[in-house]
């Protein structure tokens, strides 16, 4: 809307004012020269010069050329150019030519401006005025030198000199078609600054410029503002408004702009509705939008195919694929050909959605219509069929699109890439990361962080770290996520020293690990069973202030239940609820479960009612982790009662919760109800597995009903269920039990034909030949084991120790206890108890009392038979000091009740006549300063009282007040009748 676009202005200016016009076109002239020399006087070059060109100028209709292919250019400065101004002022043609010359020249625009005021102020310019500003103005503009043309502006500001208006104007308008904001600014501020009055054309300029920069609303107060000073704006500046409210997401301003204009008495556009249904689509109204298109039709205003477009494309969007391919139909029957931005607006829709049968039909549907696809068409297509998993196809658009030369982007070959990837295909991955970089594209780290991730998935960690490091040498730096997938990787595959070293790499790098980092270690760690390392990076998190999410709490909670830690499970389930980590269903069905398992039953119930407290819905896996603990603690009534609360909840029962069930009537001894239980999986839809058989199979076993055990069996062969040494081993220790040994070691010598020759099936056979004392062969299937590549465990020596120790031959079960323990396999309390007992049995009670300490070294807990063994050895072998202090660390950790110590010791010390002894030895441990604590004491007292010697009670008593050990407060009495609570209520 400026100078040369008000074209009725500049005619009658120019008509008007024909040596003004004159005037403008020597300023080119002028413009070009160089100001090199300052001298005042003209030289007699300088003279020569000025008669050459204007000799020129006037016998030479072809001046330009003659002027051109002369050295006169080289010749010219600000005083031959002001001399040929003087003398040449009406030959506005042939200035005009020589200024465009000296633009070309490029001098510094300060120069050239100084010159022409210094010109226009001297009066040496003729008839000039004001008006040659402007020319120098748009000279520079021709020349697309816009930021001289602003400096001739912001120049002639500081000088006071200011062209009109309409010059500033088109100024304006310049610089904004060619985005120049900065500079569009600068000069509008001048024009400020100048006290320059805007006009209607300004204001359209500033409204345009304020939309376009997303600014919608400023541009809105300026319509506002000119609409107040009478400047009567016109559609199109309404239009600009509306365009960039819209863009801006007001859709309702918009609409009432709309309203305004059409207050006024104006009619809005094709523009104006094709604004309004982009901003209605924008902002996911798409039947509001579908009233707009009935107005359009209604008015008679044909949409073009940009509305329909922005419509079908926000219809894809909010997912009415169905709809926009209506509106698609539509927009055909009216005549339109689908125009590229329409089509790939449609498939862009739906590969986003997966419909690709239909993205099909589109395709073959462009083709008949003449309309190509092109390169963004392809481009949705093929990540259409990566979202698929289609690589095949994608693959074939792939090679299509380069046919038709069109140049794949990053982005496509990202997609395929990314898809090859995940389905495997490492090979065509790599291949084509090679061909995109000989075409000269650059991958980014998203890219070579997605083969990295395949190579991880298919467990080839080494081409995963070849990829990272070659990424490097190519001057991509790896980011987290980059280091992640690898980490990721490696701890899932429980290489955790590896996945250690990248992390350190990473933060060498300067890359901050995140919360999937440090989740990673967590729960490696925590499947690893080594819940200290994943605590300390747990602390590491902590400390790096990185919140920990639900999932690696969770992951925490697992390791702890399965290490058999349900303190430190419970503490960290309440930690994550102190922190404000909000537990799913996840989270409370591994904690559940981990309670269930480890026979907290009623702590894992609380939780679960926790649960429902939070209208969280149980799923199977928590109501089976629930059903599983109360089988195993032989309530099976309340595990049938949570099946029939889980299927009024609408979960339904799995395989793992029937074998519960069945496991657990199995053990009650209910084997038909388990049987019953067991016929009728099959009618809930579900089949029985290997550990439905094994269970039902191990009940039968134990009940002594081997031929339906063994019918089992034959069931499983011919439904193709596989059958593995464990199901062996259950039929083998039935046959063992029941003696049948001849068909035990038939079974046997089955499974190790197969091939299936497993530690458990070896168990059973040695288990039941020891216990017919058939010490022969037990020992034999030891050697056969070693022979045979199966690794014995601590059940299998154990097995012979027990058998061994039973028989009296002690030195034959410390030479397989030693045996064992070289092949770092660890003794369990049964192991050490039957060493124990044997070496009591056979009087080496020496040994005993070393065994008994290298067991409680090791930090395995005594049991209750295993304490009373050991007090009655130490009352035997007379050293009452060991026996005192041991029954008196019983007692303190709770480890056997106190009437079991009192009977322990009723049956050895109380009833043998050496109560001067047992004094000497509380005296002996006074000395040592050794302090019975008072559950010891009151076992003391009452056993002796028990026994009816009150005066001996009486006398101890009277010793454990003098030594301290009781308070004087406390009575006699008081250590005879408490019961053992109250007792140990007084230790605390």
């Amino acid at each position: 809307m400026g100078l040369f676009s008000h074209g009725h202005l500049f005619a009658f200016h120019l008509s008007n004012r024909i040596g003004i016009a004159k005037a403008r076109l020597l300023i080119h002239i002028e413009y070009c020269t160089t100001t090199s020399q300052q001298s005042e006087t003209f030289k007699h070059d300088d003279d020569e010069t000025v008669r050459e060109i204007s000799t020129v100028l006037r016998n030479h209709s072809d001046w330009h050329f003659v002027l051109n292919s002369s050295d006169l250019p080289r010749k010219l400065n600000p005083h031959v150019v002001r001399a040929v101004l003087q003398q040449n002022h009406q030959m506005f043609e042939q200035a005009n030519a020589v200024l465009d010359r000296m633009v070309k020249t490029r001098k510094p625009v300060f120069e050239v401006l100084d010159s022409v005021v210094s010109c226009f102020r001297d009066g040496e310019c003729g008839g000039s005025d004001k008006i040659v500003f402007e020319f120098l103005i748009r000279a520079f503009k021709v020349a697309w030198r816009l930021n001289e043309a602003a400096d001739v502006f912001l120049g002639l500001r500081k000088v006071g000199l200011l062209p009109r208006l309409v010059c500033c104007n088109s100024l304006l308008n310049d610089l904004l078609k060619c985005n120049r904001m900065e500079l569009f600014w600068k000069v509008y501020d001048g024009m400020l600054e100048a006290n320059m009055k805007p006009d209607f054309y300004t204001y359209y300029n500033v409204i345009h410029a304020h939309c376009r920069a997303g600014n919608a609303g400023q541009g809105k107060r300026f319509l506002l503002e000119m609409e107040e000073k009478g400047g009567n704006p016109d559609l199109s500046t309404y239009n600009v408004v509306i365009g960039g409210l819209c863009r801006a997401g007001d859709v309702d301003e918009a609409l009432a702009v709309k309203k305004s204009l059409v207050e006024k008495g104006l009619v809005p556009d094709r523009y104006t509705y094709s604004a309004l249904v982009d901003g209605l689509c924008r902002t996911k109204r798409p039947e509001e939008t579908k009233l707009i298109l009935k107005y359009m039709y209604d008015k008679g205003l044909s949409p073009d195919s940009t509305c329909y477009t922005a419509l079908i494309d926000g219809l894809m969007k909010e997912g009415y694929l169905e709809e926009a391919l209506r509106i698609k139909d539509e927009t055909i029957a009216r005549g339109f050909k689908l125009c590229d931005a329409t089509c790939n607006a449609i498939f862009a829709g739906m590969c986003k959605v997966g419909r690709m049968e239909k993205a099909e039909v589109l395709l073959n549907e462009m083709n008949v219509m003449g309309t190509r696809p092109n390169a963004q068409t392809y481009k949705f297509l093929i990540d259409g069929y990566c979202r698929e998993q289609n690589m095949v196809k994608a693959c074939e658009l792939l090679n299509e699109m380069k046919k038709r030369n069109f140049a794949p982007g990053v982005f496509t070959y990202g997609a395929i890439i990314n898809g090859l990837s995940r389905c495997g295909d490492m090979e065509g991955a790599n291949q084509l990361l090679k061909e995109m970089i000989a075409r000269g594209l650059k991958p980014g780290a998203v890219i070579y962080t997605t083969v990295i991730r395949g190579h991880v998935q298919e467990g080839k960690f080494e081409e995963a770290i070849k990829v990272l490091k070659g990424m490097t040498k190519k001057g991509v730096m790896p980011d987290a996520f980059c280091y992640n997938s690898l980490i990721i990787g490696l701890c899932k595959a429980r290489k955790m020293d590896e996945a250690r070293i990248y992390f350190v790499e990473m933060v060498d790098r300067g890359l901050k690990p995140n919360a999937y980092t440090y989740g990673a270690f967590i729960h490696g760690y925590c499947k690893e069973g080594q819940m200290q390392l994943a605590n300390t990076y747990f602390q590491e998190m902590l400390g790096c202030g990185i919140a920990p999410n639900d999932v690696i709490y969770t992951a925490l909670i697992d390791g702890h239940c399965k290490d058999g830690n349900l303190t430190e499970a419970y503490s960290t389930f309440r930690c994550m609820l102190g922190r404000g980590v909000l537990p799913d269903i996840k989270t409370y069905s591994v904690i559940i479960h981990g309670l269930s398992k480890n026979g907290k039953i009623q702590e894992a119930m609380g939780i679960f009612s926790e649960l429902l407290g939070k209208d969280l819905v149980p799923d199977v896996f928590t109501y089976s982790s629930l059903i599983s603990g109360f089988c195993k603690q032989g309530n099976v009534d309340k595990a049938f009662q949570l099946l029939e609360q889980m299927c009024r909840r609408g979960v339904d029962p799995n395989i793992v919760t029937y074998n519960a069930l069945i496991n657990g009537l199995c053990k009650s001894g209910d084997t038909d109800r388990a049987r019953e239980l067991f016929d009728g999986i099959s009618r809930k839809g579900l089949s029985p597995n290997a550990v439905t058989y094994a269970t039902m199979m191990d009940g039968y076993s134990k009940s002594g009903k081997l031929t339906e055990a063994f019918q089992l069996l034959d069931e499983m062969l011919l439904r193709g269920i596989p059958t593995d040494s464990f199901i062996y081993c259950i039929l083998i220790d039935g046959c063992c039990k029941a003696g049948d040994m001849e068909r035990a070691v038939s079974l046997f010598q089955d499974i190790v034909g197969k091939g299936i020759a497993a530690t458990s099936p070896f168990n059973a056979l040695i288990d039941g030949f020891c216990k017919l004392g058939r010490m022969v062969e037990a020992n034999r299937l030891l050697e056969d084991m070693v022979d045979k590549h199966v690794t014995p465990n601590h059940v299998t020596y154990t097995i012979l120790i027990v058998s061994l120790c039973k028989e009296g031959l002690m030195r034959e079960s410390h030479q397989l206890f030693l045996e064992m323990q070289k092949r770092n396999l660890t003794p369990n309390i049964l192991t050490y108890t039957s060493l124990l007992h044997g070496y009591n049995s056979t009087g080496s009670r020496y040994k005993m009392f070393a065994l008994f300490d290298e067991m409680v070294t090791r930090g395995l807990k005594p049991d209750e038979v295993t304490y009373r063994m050991m007090v009655d050895a130490y009352c035997k072998e007379g050293d009452l000091v060991k026996c005192l202090k041991l029954v008196d660390e019983t007692l303190v950790n709770g480890a056997i009740s106190n009437s079991a110590v009192v009977d322990a010791l009723t049956s050895t010390l109380f009833r043998r006549e050496e109560f001067s002894e047992i004094m000497k030895s509380l005296d002996e441990m006074v000395e040592h300063g050794f302090v019975l604590s008072l559950a010891t004491c009151s076992t003391l007292v009452r056993g002796f009282h028990k026994l009816g010697n009150a005066e001996k009670a009486a006398r101890i008593f009277e010793s454990m007040l003098r030594f301290g050990w009781v308070s004087h407060s406390t009575s006699l009495d008081d250590l005879i009748h408490d019961d053992q609570s109250e007792v140990s209520s007084g230790i605390c």
